[in-house]
């Protein structure tokens, strides 16, 4: 609810800082005083667009700050939604919404010091705040809403959270149909070509290693000649067989090499501190006669093979053509197979995924469609007990024979659900995750007009007056917390003001109610009575609202009974006009307690 509502600089408002309680709270005052200022700049602070003009003569903004108790509330999912969406962290259960006004024309805002925007303060105004009268913030004149007020009302919310589950898992299954299915043309040609590729890199056998190997293969096939001769010369000069050694007297190095180790082992004999030379030098021979056999061995396994040659030729030709197609390595194209073959797999085991998916729409539809008509029944029975009640309520504010009813109406749609008829038959009708109706509020105010939607009737009392009619039927059911009338009596009289009080005293037991009146007939049933006063100071008119305490809560009355000055006669009336309201609560306070405990079985 609305705790504490402050106010600079807005219009003839200097400084105003109010606190509200729980309960009917009225604002009162002369006409000109400020009372509905008082509600534009509340207006302002929950989103409404104001220009530059709001602002107090010769200040340089205005600004305006609402605090609300949500601790009984913050847990509704739209609020909780919100709060989550936009990091609102709450202390203690407070939300302050800010609003600055700047003569430059900028505006800024601000959700519990968190930089905001209008809009934001719009989508949390509208879940804590309705203002009826002079302004358009009316939940009950956005048919969106009716929905949820008719569910609420009838106690349907339960039944369409169990048909939008249903919707959801309608909207998956037809979601993956339309993935599996596509364009059938597309799919088969989809399929075509990933069959050719899948058996493209299939047949091509492909390793990991290949492409190295082969390409260490061409280079050795490619150097062939050369590679033979080095290494039958290599062999020649270090055993000295074969024609390549070309000169007489060239020693080979083995022999050399024994040469010089029979030399060394003749030393060691005499001087045994060169026997670690000589067995050195030995192990040398033995790895040079080593390194003889293996390059002769090398030389006879080199083959210049022009066929193999245009084999490996012909694969690295292949590989460079997949690549090109498939991926810059052979790994890329494996991978690329693998991923083909999974995506081919999908495509040709969808047909029977698509059987089963059919098989589970089909018998989705008759059981949602069955869910749909039921609760299109229970919203059209509670429709009318709703139509019912709230033309009763108008008749009880003097308002006429004004006709109220719900209209529930549904969509055809060749891919809704089937919804059986009275008379057996079946229609397709659209469906959405709040079931197969679309609900609208209609009247018709005066006898023998026709009816016609909310937001096209008459504004101003009429429709204040109207609104409380409707939010007296459905307090239980508005979630809204805090609810403010402005001028809810004008063109009515003071039989009529004492009915309009009780209907706002009795909604102010689920709701914090605030009410801008000029009738002290309505005034009297408040639980806190605020005035409203214009006065001068320094040469300029301000406007200054004060808490008033029961004696002058009192004069107050009696001055809007029979103006000022004062007269015995005035105060009695209004302190005998009080003393009734009070009599009054206190009988519909017993009533009440009665027919719950009856309820209780008590």
């Amino acid at each position: 609810m609305l705790i504490e509502l402050s106010i600079n600089d807005f219009a003839i408002i200097d400084r105003l800082n109010v606190r509200f309680g729980t309960g009917l709270s009225a604002l009162t005052g002369e006409t000109g005083a400020g009372k509905s200022i008082l509600v534009d700049a509340l207006g302002a602070v929950l989103g409404d667009r104001v220009g530059v003009d709001v602002i107090r003569t010769g200040a340089t903004s205005a600004k305006i700050d609402a605090t609300f108790d949500i601790s009984a509330i913050q847990d509704r999912p739209e609020l909780a939604a919100a709060l989550d969406e936009f990091g609102v962290e709450t202390e203690e259960g407070l939300l302050i919404l800010s609003r600055e006004i700047q003569s430059n024309g900028r505006s800024g805002a601000r959700v519990n010091g968190r930089a905001a925007t209008a809009t934001t303060l719009a989508r949390f105004g509208r879940l804590l705040v309705d203002i009826h009268g002079q302004s358009d913030h009316l939940s009950l004149l956005r048919p969106a809403e009716h929905l949820d007020i008719l569910d609420r009302f009838a106690g349907l919310l339960e039944a369409r959270d169990a048909v939008g589950a249903k919707v959801r898992e309608l909207a998956a299954i037809r979601r993956r149909l339309n993935d599996l299915l596509g364009s059938e043309r597309e799919r088969a040609q989809r399929a075509d070509l990933l069959r050719f590729q899948v058996d493209e890199i299939r047949s091509a056998e492909l390793s990991i290693r290949e492409e190295d190997d082969l390409q260490a293969e061409r280079t050795i096939l490619m150097n062939a000649g050369r590679l033979a001769q080095d290494s039958a010369l290599a062999h020649a000069l270090l055993t000295g067989e074969g024609d390549e050694v070309t000169e007489p007297a060239m020693r080979p190095a083995v022999v050399l090499l024994r040469e010089s180790l029979a030399h060394l082992s003749a030393i060691a004999e005499i001087d045994a501190s060169c026997r670690s030379l000589a067995a050195r030098l030995e192990e040398i021979v033995y790895l040079v006669e080593d390194v003889a056999t293996d390059a002769r061995s090398y030389h006879e396994q080199i083959d210049a093979d022009p066929r193999r040659l245009e084999q490996v030729e012909d694969r690295l030709a292949t590989l460079k053509s997949l690549q090109r197609k498939y991926g810059a390595t052979v790994a890329d194209i494996i991978e690329f197979g693998e991923a083909a073959a999974s995506e081919l797999a999908a495509i040709v085991g969808g047909d029977d995924e698509i059987g089963i998916l059919r098989q589970r729409e089909a018998a989705l539809l008759p059981d949602l469609g069955d869910m749909a008509r039921d609760l299109s029944e229970a919203r059209r029975a509670g429709g009318e007990r709703l139509a019912s009640e709230v033309e009763a309520a108008i008749a009880d504010l003097k308002m006429g024979t004004a006709r109220f009813s719900v209209s529930v109406t549904q969509e055809p749609d060749e891919q809704g659900v089937p919804i059986i008829g009275d008379e057996g038959e079946s229609r397709l009708v659209a469906i959405s995750a709040t079931g197969a109706d679309r609900v609208e509020f209609l009247i018709a105010p005066n006898a023998g007009e026709a009816l016609k939607p909310l937001a096209r009737i008459a504004s101003g009392g009429e429709m204040a007056r109207l609104m409380l009619a409707l939010k007296s039927i459905l307090s239980a059911a508005d979630a809204t917390p805090s609810l403010i009338f402005d001028e809810v009596d004008v063109g009515i009289g003071g039989r009529s003001g004492q009915v309009v009080g009780e209907k706002l005293w009795e909604l102010s037991r689920d709701h914090q109610v605030l009410v801008i009146t000029h009738l002290p007939q309505i005034a009297a049933f408040a639980t806190s009575h605020f005035r409203i006063a214009k006065r001068e100071r320094d040469g300029r008119v301000i406007s200054d609202l004060t808490a008033l305490n029961p004696t002058e809560r009192i004069d107050e009355l009696a001055a809007m009974l029979n103006g000022l000055p004062l007269t015995e006669a005035s105060v009695v009336n209004a302190r005998e006009m009080a003393d009734r309201v009070t009599s009054w609560k206190g009988r519909t306070e017993r009533t009440s307690q009665l027919v719950s405990r009856e309820d209780d079985g008590h």
